[in-house]
């Protein structure tokens, strides 16, 4: 009976108040942690943006034998996320420009009287040639960006591989002088181009007053088809993503169906061969939905 007494206070006095004491501090500790694990901060996985798909640009380029301004139209042909901005662009290029010869020198004379007053001409020049060109590119990676953020490291420049080909189309204009003919001993102030019959009197440069303009000749213009094909170093040093900045230099060659002559000393040649420096901005884009 004794026993069966002790047993019931043993109970009653140590045994219940210790498992509600293990019950409590069992649920401090785990809450606790579950407390402590929800201050721990979860990574947030941002969305990556649209990869660049388009590029668009427009430029000035200055020649060993000329200028041009041009318009590059090109797409992204790379599929991976992480190489959007040091793409391999493939490109449809538009360029207009003039050839020029380094023996071309602005001149005025001043005969007779004020009536007469020099206008500008260029001495020996016998034809203006425009070239209209259409060429189809690509422009690949070989240095420098490595980023892969959104933005892009402000000084850092990419460096590119460019080559291209196309159709051209060059526009043959007559260039026109004022200057005095004689005519059966009669000196008669006349509009002339370079031909066997005018070459003494084009050539004459006392006798020549100055240039006709640009719009005599116009209705004379003559079409020559060729071909052309350049390649060259292409530095981007665009701040962003989705800007265009670079400037290109390289070497370019023009080959034609005939020969072309610019001035009186030199023969015509249907080969035009120089080297360029550009300049270029625009902008870029992913594909649009």
């Amino acid at each position: 009976m004794n026993m069966a007494r002790t047993r019931y206070i043993m109970k009653r006095y140590f045994i219940l108040p210790f498992c509600l004491l293990s019950a409590l501090l069992f649920s401090d500790t785990a809450f606790a942690q579950t407390e402590n694990r929800d201050s721990i901060p979860v990574p947030v996985r941002n969305k990556r943006p649209k990869p660049i798909k388009h590029e668009w640009s427009t430029g000035l380029r200055l020649n060993s034998d000329g200028w041009s301004l041009f318009l590059d139209r090109g797409k992204v042909k790379q599929p991976d996320r992480t190489t959007d901005y040091h793409y391999d662009l493939h490109f449809w290029q538009f360029e207009f420009g003039e050839k020029k010869s380094p023996r071309e020198i602005k001149r005025s004379n001043t005969i007779g009287s004020t009536a007469d007053a020099a206008k500008p001409f260029i001495y020996g020049k016998t034809n203006n040639f425009y070239a209209l060109k259409v060429g189809y590119g690509k422009r690949k990676l070989i240095a420098g960006k490595p980023e892969l953020n959104d933005e892009v490291e402000q000084g850092v420049i990419s460096i590119h591989w460019v080559y291209l080909g196309g159709v051209s189309v060059g526009l043959e204009k007559p260039y026109y002088i004022e200057a005095y003919v004689n005519n059966n001993g009669v000196s008669e102030l006349k509009s002339i181009t370079y031909s066997d019959s005018t070459k003494e009197a084009f050539l004459f440069q006392p006798n020549v007053v100055g240039s006709s303009g640009f719009g005599k000749g116009l209705g004379e213009t003559k079409i020559v088809p060729g071909i052309h094909a350049k390649t060259g170093l292409h530095f981007d040093f665009a701040p962003t993503k989705k800007t265009k900045m670079a400037v290109e230099t390289g070497l370019n060659v023009e080959v034609y169906t005939r020969g072309v002559q610019l001035m009186a000393a030199q023969s015509a040649t249907p080969v035009f061969v120089n080297v360029y420096a550009s300049f270029q901005i625009g902008k870029r884009w992913a594909e649009k939905k």
